[in-house]
């Protein structure tokens, strides 16, 4: 099932950008692979990307992060801190946002990603090219 979710986003991705529309991609994303292909959609649409990628340093809280998320979709188990611990990820290669989490609230990280973008849209978002 999943390839083929990814492959439904990134068309639906694709028709929002051929319409100059605004897409925004919220995703636990740990390989290389699958940020190319999101990637790749942008540029075939000539359209501005930020990327973003959101580091929790403190792993207490990134602990307590794991153990006390809910669910809101029914029969979803969501993962253990072991399953965390053990996932594989994938350093980025690539410019991006960086937003840690650690001592921060979900305000204080929101601010400081406007403060962020509000930078890199004055200086011009970096338009991707084929």
């Amino acid at each position: 099932m999943a390839p083929a979710s990814y492959l439904i986003a990134y068309a639906l991705a694709a028709a929002n950008l051929r319409m100059r529309g605004v897409v925004v991609v919220d995703s636990v994303d740990p390989v290389a692979v699958t940020r190319d292909a999101r990637r790749r959609v942008a540029v075939t649409a000539s359209a501005e990307i930020i990327e973003i990628e959101v580091v929790c340093s403190g792993k207490t809280g990134d602990r307590r992060s794991v153990a006390t998320r809910s669910v809101d979709v029914p029969g979803l188990a969501l993962p253990l801190w072991q399953d965390v611990v053990e996932h594989d990820y994938e350093l980025w290669d690539r410019p991006r946002i960086v937003l840690d989490t650690a001592g921060s609230t979900i305000l204080e990280t929101l601010k400081e990603l406007r403060m962020r973008m509000s930078n890199i849209r004055f200086r011009g978002a970096q338009r991707v090219r084929r």
